[in-house]
C-alpha cells in the first residue's frame, strides 16, 4: 500500500473522530445520552486519563492530577511520533497491505484522541450543565496539552443477574458492554485486533522467509 493510500485512510479517520466528538461536544451536556436502539445509545461522557477512567496520578501519589494529565498527553505524542515513524518504514520497505493498513488506522486513532488531550481544553468550554461552545470569549475549560478526550459510543448489549448455577459471578448484577468510547478507539482497537488475528499475513511468515537461504545450503552441500 502506498503513502498516499495510508494517508487517504487516515484522513478519513480523523475527519469522522472529530466531525463526531465536536458534534457532541456542542449539541449535549456532560452526561446526557440518547438511545438509538436498546443495545446502542449515544451518551456523551468525557476521558481526562488512561484506559477505562485511570489516572497516572492513581498510581504514582506524589504528583498531581494535572501534573500527570501533562505527562499522559506528552507520552501519547511520544508514541504516535514513534507510529508514523513506523508506518513510514514498513511502506517503504513494501510491506503487507495488511501491516500498512492496520499501522494506519492505529495511528489516526492514536491522533486522533491526541488532538482531544493538546487542544479541546483551549477550543472548548466545560460541559457542565451546559452545551460547551466553540472559542468561547472567557477562555476554554483547561489549558493546552491538559484537554479531555470526548466519547460517547455506548453498546448496553445485555445486563441482568447472572444465573446462581454459574461459578463465581452467578446471583451477582452484571453488564455487557459498559464502556463508553469513541472513533479513534474503534480505530486502535481494529487495528491492534487485525495485528493479533492476521499475524502471519501481516508480518510474514519466517519459516517461508527462511526457506530459500536453507536450499541454497542444501545446494552447496
Amino acid at each position: 500500500m502506498s503513502l498516499k493510500k495510508a494517508s487517504l485512510i487516515i484522513v478519513i479517520i480523523l475527519l469522522v473522530d472529530q466531525i463526531s466528538k465536536i458534534y457532541i461536544k456542542t449539541h449535549f451536556q456532560l452526561g446526557e445520552d440518547v438511545t438509538v436502539f436498546s443495545w446502542f445509545k449515544i451518551a456523551f461522557v468525557e476521558n481526562d486519563g488512561m484506559a477505562w477512567g485511570t489516572k497516572l496520578s492513581d498510581f504514582i501519589s506524589f504528583i498531581s492530577d494535572e501534573t500527570a494529565k501533562l505527562i499522559l498527553t506528552l507520552f501519547r505524542i511520544v508514541a504516535v511520533t514513534g507510529i508514523a515513524f513506523w508506518l513510514l518504514d514498513v511502506i517503504r520497505k513494501e510491506k503487507s497491505k495488511i501491516l500498512v493498513f492496520a499501522i494506519s488506522i492505529i495511528f489516526a486513532g492514536a491522533l486522533g484522541n491526541i488532538i482531544d488531550s493538546v487542544f479541546y481544553g483551549v477550543l472548548f468550554d466545560d460541559s457542565i450543565m451546559q452545551v460547551a461552545s466553540f472559542l468561547p470569549e472567557e477562555g476554554g475549560y483547561a489549558k493546552l496539552f491538559h484537554g479531555n478526550v470526548v466519547d460517547m459510543l455506548h453498546f448496553p448489549i445485555w445486563s441482568g443477574v447472572v444465573p446462581d448455577r454459574l461459578p463465581l459471578i452467578g446471583g451477582k448484577y452484571f453488564s455487557f458492554f459498559d464502556p463508553v468510547f469513541n472513533v479513534a478507539d474503534m480505530a486502535i482497537s481494529t487495528g491492534v485486533g487485525i495485528l493479533i488475528v492476521f499475524n502471519k499475513k501481516a508480518f510474514g511468515d519466517i519459516s517461508k522467509i527462511e526457506t530459500p537461504h536453507l536450499e541454497s545450503h542444501n545446494n552447496l552441500a
